[in-house]
């Protein structure tokens, strides 16, 4: 066959340029999925991330519901950032009595947290008195703002020993029995009370910070000495 010199003849097909571009194709393909394969591994990653984050909070607010730390350490007695004590009894402080009365007055707690008293006070100095007081006179004291701790027979010697040591060195309490009381021991101020059981209950630490001479004292500045030093006969 004879080829005309004036046409172009037909040039045979480029396999350097295929091959090139075969390898591009590949190499985009490969880059595109090491790409997606990244992208699903990160996704992967946030969705354990936030799945443990809200674990993590679900266990907290369990542990928060069960009076627990996270932690797993326990507390019957409970810590409370608004400062709230577990077991605590408050009364209206405007409907107890704040007369002095020359007589006995019946009141509706024991041992009574308010309520018409006697003029003269106890001595509430850190004064540790090992005989019942007069009702009368102990409230008294507590307008002053002190904090009375009373303790019944089934309190143990050695917690009535740790009581009186701590209200020795605590200004504004005193420390008596009370056989009348429910609870084996009670801690009283002005419209407030709490019972525990023991002298190491975290509250009796709670109780006296916060109400001797609290914000519930009804005569603030009032003295704790001046009264009566001694149970009258």
């Amino acid at each position: 066959m004879s080829f005309d010199p004036r046409y172009p003849q037909p040039q045979a097909p480029d396999t350097r340029a295929r091959g090139t571009r075969n390898r591009a194709i590949a190499i985009g393909v490969s880059a595109a999925v090491v790409a997606g394969l990244v992208t699903f591994g990160s996704y992967l990653l946030l969705e354990n991330s936030e799945a443990n984050d809200k674990n993590e909070k679900s266990d907290g607010t369990a542990a928060a519901q069960d009076g627990k730390h996270p932690g797993g350490h326990g507390d019957s007695q409970g810590d409370h950032a608004d400062g709230t004590i577990d077991g605590l009894k408050s009364w209206d402080a405007a409907k107890l009595g704040r007369n002095h009365v020359a007589g006995a007055v019946d009141y509706p707690m024991r041992p009574p947290v308010g309520g018409d008293h006697n003029q003269t006070w106890m001595n509430c100095d850190g004064d540790v008195y090992e005989k019942a007081l007069p009702d009368v006179n102990a409230v008294h004291s507590l307008e002053h703002g002190a904090v009375w701790v009373t303790y019944n027979g089934k309190a143990a010697d050695a917690d009535v020993a740790e009581l009186a040591e701590r209200v020795r060195k605590t200004p504004f309490t005193l420390m008596s029995p009370y056989a009348e009381q429910e609870g084996t021991i009670v801690l009283s101020a002005w419209g407030k009370q709490v019972t525990v059981d023991s002298a190491d209950d975290k509250r009796v630490d709670q109780f006296l910070t916060q109400y001797v001479q609290g914000a519930q004292t009804p005569e603030p500045g009032a003295p704790c000495t001046g009264g009566l030093a001694a149970v009258p006969r």
